[in-house]
């Protein structure tokens, strides 16, 4: 780094030191000298430059005047040249630097401006080269942590040998990936998390006690899924370990990119599974040997879990299978877990009492919901598989009780299959395609009519069998008189063949309207 003091120790420029400015000046970056004679230069000069003059301009402005414009410029300070008229640096000026707190060096006869520009040139061109030196050195040894495994942790600490700084890498789920000389709370990861959420991602966060730090993205496939921090603001960090960090950054990508990898394979897999376990015939077969490779027993009681967001634009979203990998790696247990646009279940072992389900998965549900601050995660559970050849119904039941949860607005957030009542575990059991056939070939007529003539004969009919068949209770609940009511319940039992009057009837419309909402 070019400054004042690393100038004035040069020996062959013969500069002496008159005033040093005020505390720390001599060692503030300067970013390159202009020479000038001009009575007022600053609108030449530009801020951080060393003015370089011989005083022509001591017949035209006073001392005080001269070092006023190159202050007011942000000028780093004055080398004045000596000439043969003027042997010795005027008292008049060196009493202004000192009064304006600027630095003022003196350089002999014998020492040409050419000589000090030269001198700046060289150690900027020396400045530039050792970056690039350090910066490649820092490459060789960022991607010798990468390849050997060594992960954020690694990068972080060739970092650190090179610069002092608190850092930290978060990623966007609010997750601390590692961290050297820094410990974030709870809340300092979601005020991270959301920074990187801004588009364009934020360039600082504010830290509450730990003040504003500096974010530099860390993304993979051109998303941003983490961020490498450092707890200083932008402004007090240098351009070195700007780069520095900035460089960390894009070989934390590879890493991010390297787990996304793993992480998409392991996803695959788990989601072949689930084919597996649901296809039955020939690929049943090979259901074990996949559940071996997650590290679950295929022999032992199996337990299902199928977790989704209620109430929300999208049932799953990105992150949510993660953080239920990591509540189970937190509690030890072995799982498989597969993400997929409805919900993300969860196949674990499970040799305790079947009672102790449910609270484990309301466990679960308070991690996930703790990741995900103001979604309401809910989670639905099957009967205990003894085998693997037995998931399919858990399986089934488990994606059933989540269904159902989804569409309450309250009430509990975990539910067994066993708790939604009798027609769901027979219709838990039928063949999806045939209990679509049945729900559409008997609703359909409805759905039909509503459309071609902006009806309500559906609504009027789910109403009706929610209030038990009471026709004032039905009314009332859509608001129109009771006659209007029989008509529409007739016209619901001309459309499909079946007398709302007739319990036999209301079962097969009650089935296909639970069938409906299913899908």
């Amino acid at each position: 780094m070019f400054t004042l003091r690393s100038l004035a120790d040069r020996s062959s420029l013969h500069l002496t030191v008159l005033v040093a400015g005020r505390p720390g000046a001599m060692d503030e970056p300067v970013a390159w000298v202009h020479n000038t004679e001009l009575p007022d230069p600053s609108p030449y000069v530009r801020e951080r430059e060393l003015v370089l003059t011989n005083g022509l301009w001591l017949d035209r402005v006073s001392p005080a005047r001269f070092v006023r414009s190159v202050k007011g410029a942000k000028g780093s300070g004055i080398v004045f040249g000596l000439r043969a008229e003027l042997p010795a640096t005027p008292p008049d000026l060196v009493e202004a630097c000192r009064e304006a707190e600027l630095p003022l060096l003196e350089i002999s006869i014998e020492v040409p401006f050419t000589a000090v520009s030269q001198a700046v040139a060289d150690m900027l061109a020396d400045e530039r080269k050792q970056a690039l030196v350090g910066m490649v050195r820092r490459g060789d040894a960022l991607a010798t942590a990468i390849s050997r495994g060594a992960g954020a942790y690694g990068v972080l600490d060739v970092l650190r040998r090179d610069y002092d700084l608190p850092l930290a890498v978060v990623d966007r789920m609010a997750r601390s990936l590692a961290a050297v000389g820094a410990d974030l709370g709870a809340d300092q990861l979601h005020a991270v998390a959301t920074g990187l959420a801004k588009r364009p991602p934020a360039l600082e966060v504010e830290l509450g006690d730990a003040g504003r730090a500096a974010l530099f993205p860390v993304g993979a496939v051109g998303d941003i899924d983490a961020a490498l921090i450092c707890l200083r603001p932008l402004r007090r960090l240098t351009s070195a370990e700007r780069e520095g960090l900035e460089q960390a950054a894009r070989f934390l990508s590879l890493e991010v990119a390297k787990q996304q990898a793993v992480q998409a394979i392991e996803m695959r897999f788990a989601s072949e599974l689930l084919e597996m376990i649901l296809s039955g015939g020939s690929r049943a077969a090979e259901v074990p040997g996949r559940l071996r490779a997650f590290g679950v027993d295929p022999g032992g009681p199996l337990a299902v879990c199928a977790v989704a967001f209620a109430q929300h634009e999208t049932a799953t979203m990105h992150g949510l299978a993660e953080a239920i990998g990591e509540f189970f790696a937190a509690e030890g247990v072995p799982v498989v877990v597969a993400g997929g646009t409805q919900d993300v279940v969860a196949v674990l072992p499970w040799r305790h009492p079947e009672q102790g389900l449910p609270p484990f998965a309301q466990r679960l549900v308070r991690g996930v919901e703790r990741r995900f601050p103001g979604l309401r995660p809910v989670a639905g559970l099957g009967g205990i598989a003894s085998q693997a050849a037995e998931l399919r119904p858990a399986l089934l039941q488990s994606r059933e009780a989540c269904r159902v949860l989804l569409r309450a607005r309250a009430g509990p957030r975990v539910r067994a299959f066993s708790e939604l009542g009798t027609h769901r575990l027979l219709l838990g059991l039928l063949d999806a395609e045939t209990s679509r056939r049945f729900s559409a070939g008997l609703l359909g007529p409805l759905k039909d009519h509503d459309a071609r003539r902006g009806g309500d004969l559906e609504l009027t009919l789910r109403t009706f069998l929610d209030h038990d068949g009471q026709w004032a209770a039905t009314a009332t609940a859509l608001h129109v008189h009771v006659n209007t009511l029989r008509n529409r319940l007739a016209k619901i039992t001309e459309l499909t063949g079946r007398d709302v009057g007739r319990t036999e009837d209301r079962v097969d419309l009650f089935l296909a309207l639970t069938i409906d909402a299913m899908d």
